[in-house]
């Protein structure tokens, strides 16, 4: 994939904040899961079980789940002397382990934390905005 495209999932508030947040400092396209039945080449780079997590689709691969937000965060401009730490601590299987499990716990708190950071999901293609 030419341009590193990030999927999230666009019925969520807080998912939606974050990936807009992210990708507006880059040059990272952003997906959202009710948009896949348009785009079945990227639609095909995902894992099954595709709805679980946020993905990063790359010239170099797709990472997944915690991953996913660590390369996005990467590619965006902000950040400064946090980029070399996270480059540094990323092949570490402990940092791994720690950025998996936040990434879990935010996932599983997205509805809390979505009452401080929140964004109006877009449009579906049905019509319907998402929750």
């Amino acid at each position: 994939m030419e341009t590193p495209t990030l999927v999230y999932d666009d019925d969520c508030g807080f998912c939606t904040w974050w990936a807009t947040y992210l990708t507006s400092r880059s040059s990272i396209r952003l997906v959202g899961f009710s948009e896949l039945d348009h785009t079945p080449e990227l639609r095909a780079a995902l894992p099954d079980q595709y709805e679980d997590c946020s993905h990063l689709v790359t010239e170099d691969g797709v990472h997944s789940c915690g991953e996913s937000i660590e390369q996005t965060f990467l590619h965006a401009e902000i950040g400064g002397p946090a980029h070399d730490v996270v480059r540094f601590v990323h092949h570490f299987e402990e940092y791994q382990q720690v950025r998996d499990h936040g990434y879990e716990w935010v996932a599983n708190n997205r509805g809390l934390l979505g009452n401080y950071l929140s964004k109006t999901p877009p449009a579906r293609a049905d019509g319907q905005a998402g929750e």
